[in-house]
Formats: C-alpha cells, structure tokens, sequence
C-alpha cells in the first residue's frame, strides 16, 4: 500500500515541473515586446520532411530553438491559437538580446523560424502571416501526394486515430471533413481535428492550397523543395535552405530522418487510383510553379 507520504513524494515533481512551465510561458508573454517575430517559417507539407529539416536547421548555431525548450518546432499559432494573440506568439522566440549574443558568438546573422505544415492548408494562415510578417521567408517541402497521403494514414493509425484501412479512409474523406473548411472560416479561432486529422486525399492538392500564398508573397520570399531531394541528398537540400536563409555553410555530421514510418507498399490498385486523381493536379502545379517534379515518372 503506497503511504500518504509517498504520494506526496510522486506529486510534488508534477506540481513543480507545473509551476515551473507556467512561469516560463508568462515570462515569455511578459517579455513580448523584446522578441522579434520569427524570419522564416516552414509551412508544409505534412508528412513531407518538415521535422527533418527543422531538427536539421536548429543544429547551426544560428538558428535558435523556441522558447521555452519543450516547444518542439511550432507554435501553431495561425491555425490552431490564433484566439491567444500576438504577444503569446512572440513569447515563442528569443529576446533581441538573445539574438545579439548568439550572432557576436557565431559572427553571422541569426534565422528565427519555426516549422507548422498544417499553415500551408489552412483557409486563413495566409492572410494572417501576410498582414503580420510581409517580408517573412516561407519554406514549402513538396512530396509526391500519393506517398504523403499513405504516410499522413500511417500516422494516424500509428496514433490510434485511424481506425479504418486506407481505402476505406480515403472514401469516409469527404463525409468526416464535410464543412470543416468553411467552418474554419467562420469562426476564425476555431480549430478543427477532422480538418488536419482526415484529409489525405485533399492535402495533396497542393495548387490549391498554395495559391493564397502565392497571392501575398513574392516570389523569391519562397522556397519549394521537393521532399524527394531532402531524401536523396539531405546535404545538399540543407545547403540550399542555408542560401536561402542568407546563413553561413554549416556542415552536419549526418542527416538522421525523424518520423520514418516503415510499413508494407501502398496496395497496387490504391496507388493507381491516387495516382491518376493527382496527374492534373500535378501538371498545373508543375506549370505554375515551373518545378520539374518527377512524380509520375517515379510512379509509374
């Protein structure tokens, strides 16, 4: 039988490691108004390589972790707490002070960021991260979307979200989402688990939803990066994102891919389907873009 005395012992950890977060997050908030806005955020594509190359960025020296350090890579704060406002947003980052420091430490720019794919298929990120970071540079890993919508399945089911196989996932897709979008729009801080939980077929509609982005930001304020080349050659994706950033070369000692799912192939007959559905999709995206994606190719 566990004594009152040693459930005290099992409680007062939480009850610190609580008070402890707690003070962190308001300290944040409090020192808002010190801490710039991020440079660069990485919006998409879900299950596209996204982690991967935020856990690559954050080993230069001046790529700075968020505040405070359990903050894994976002805040998501223009999809799902948008309601919290600005300054709780801001806590997420280092102070101007922190980032003095860090570039007299390095002798070279520092590069906030953060890295959110759900910002890319969002109604309304665009609009929002236009009106608040104009100049911000936006990163957009592009993966061939019929393998991103089998591993978008996969981790659902991993997760035990997923209760049903793909196929039968991909044909429940219009009646579990129905209306989310729309609802996400009218009530703009609202949040919807369906809408970034169900949606494998519709994420890979990926012209679709990088319109209202291309709308807002110029051009050469984004770079595309097709996933396949992070997984061929992460050196040289992570050198080119190092360009972009206006960040000095920095090498890593190797490229450890983070959320690998490994399962059995895609059934033959799925793949066939998805593979079809997604061929105009993927000639207007290649037209708008002028990206040379080798998806079909690969499929085929």
């Amino acid at each position: 039988m566990v004594s009152i005395r040693d459930r005290v012992k099992q409680l007062v950890p939480t009850q610190v490691t609580t008070r402890v977060k707690e003070s962190l997050v308001d300290y944040g908030v409090r020192t808002s108004d010190r801490r710039p806005l991020p440079d660069f955020l990485i919006i998409g594509t879900k299950r596209g390589g996204t982690t991967s190359l935020w856990n690559y960025l954050i080993q230069h020296p001046l790529v700075p972790r968020l505040f405070p350090a359990w903050n894994t890579k976002s805040a998501h704060y223009f999809e799902e707490h948008w309601g919290r406002g600005e300054a709780w947003y801001r806590s997420h980052f280092p102070t101007e002070r922190q980032r003095e420091a860090l570039a007299k430490r390095h002798g070279g720019p520092v590069r906030v960021g953060e890295a959110a794919p759900l910002y890319m298929f969002h109604p309304l990120a665009a609009q929002r991260v236009a009106a608040l970071m104009p100049t911000v540079k936006l990163i957009v890993l592009l993966r061939d979307p019929v393998e991103r919508a089998y591993s978008h399945w996969k981790e659902r089911r991993t997760h035990g979200i997923e209760p049903l196989d793909f196929a039968a996932a991909l044909a429940a897709e219009p009646e579990r989402t129905a209306g989310e979008r729309e609802r996400l729009i009218a009530e703009p801080e609202s949040f919807s688990e369906p809408y970034d939980w169900y949606t494998y077929r519709a994420r890979g509609r990926y012209l679709e939803h990088l319109e209202p982005w291309l709308e807002r930001f110029a051009r050469e304020q984004i770079l595309f990066l097709p996933s396949e080349d992070l997984y061929r050659d992460s050196r040289a994706t992570y050198r080119r994102t190092l360009d972009f950033l206006g960040l000095p070369a920095y090498d890593l000692p190797n490229f450890k891919v983070y959320n690998d799912r490994r399962s059995a192939p895609l059934e033959p007959t799925v793949r066939a389907e998805l593979t079809d559905y997604y061929r105009p999709y993927n000639d207007a995206l290649r037209q708008r873009l002028g990206l040379d994606l080798d998806w079909a190719d690969r499929a085929a």
